[in-house]
């Protein structure tokens, strides 16, 4: 009887995967996945055996993600048709986790005279707008899936407390994300959600530029180790790449 058990004890944990589940693959849902860190969490959480839907604007150019997702999705997260189109496309699945990770950054406008208001409302468009919209059209996947957790990829570059002037456009942005972010771990900790914001470290990638501290992997990697371990308690926070709470 005692080896009967040991056995069924085996099995059991050999094919368990990520976060409990024990048959079906967690599915996490990435945007901007096309290139940078995005297409790193693409990579890394499908080496973990997660099933990875991974978005692009232009899914046909997307050719290193297609080899690595299980499912390419068209989406651009400013344009309300094309958010609403996804919701489409996924109705009725389950969704375990939402990373919002795609995002703009212009470096023009280091001071008040060199603020372009068409590029900040673009960037408050694609950095603040679109993942909270990404949330709505999705919530009813999310709801449906186990882990019920959502990734908002900020900045330490979005923290009040810290900021230390330049960039008024994507400091805006990320700080405004920080506050939907906040207010949404309120609303949606009362059906068991996990909302967090995270700071991925200055990455070089074409948005972070070469002379950068990280590479996509040592991001990444912490990135996808921090949320694995993320639970209740962590609704509503701020971290870094390597779980360091940043302040507001």
């Amino acid at each position: 009887m005692k080896q009967i058990q040991a056995i069924a004890v085996s099995l059991m944990l050999a094919t368990a995967s990520p976060l409990g589940h024990a048959a079906d693959k967690p599915t996490v849902l990435v945007t901007g996945a096309n290139r940078g860190i995005g297409l790193e969490y693409a990579r890394q959480l499908a080496d973990k055996g997660y099933r990875v839907i991974g978005t692009a604007r232009d899914p046909e150019k997307a050719t290193e993600l297609a080899t690595i997702a299980d499912r390419v999705e068209a989406l651009d997260v400013s344009d309300a048709a094309s958010v609403a189109a996804l919701a489409t496309r996924l109705d009725g699945e389950s969704i375990d986790i939402l990373v919002n990770n795609a995002g703009v950054f212009d470096r023009g406008d280091v001071s008040i005279d060199k603020v372009d208001f068409a590029q900040m409302e673009q960037t408050l468009a694609v950095n603040s707008l679109g993942p909270l919209r990404v949330i709505q059209a999705l919530l009813p996947n999310l709801r449906k899936g186990e882990r019920k957790l959502i990734v908002n990829m900020s900045s330490q570059l979005g923290s009040i407390s810290g900021s230390t002037g330049t960039w008024y456009a994507y400091r805006s942005s990320k700080a405004a994300l920080n506050q939907i972010t906040r207010t949404m771990s309120v609303e949606l900790g009362k059906e068991g959600f996990v909302c967090v914001v995270v700071h991925p470290g200055w990455v070089r990638t074409d948005m972070g530029g070469a002379a950068a501290t990280y590479s996509p992997e040592e991001s990444v990697s912490g990135l996808v180790g921090l949320i694995e371990k993320l639970g209740p308690a962590d609704n509503g926070q701020f971290y870094d790449f390597q779980g360091k709470v940043i302040p507001w």
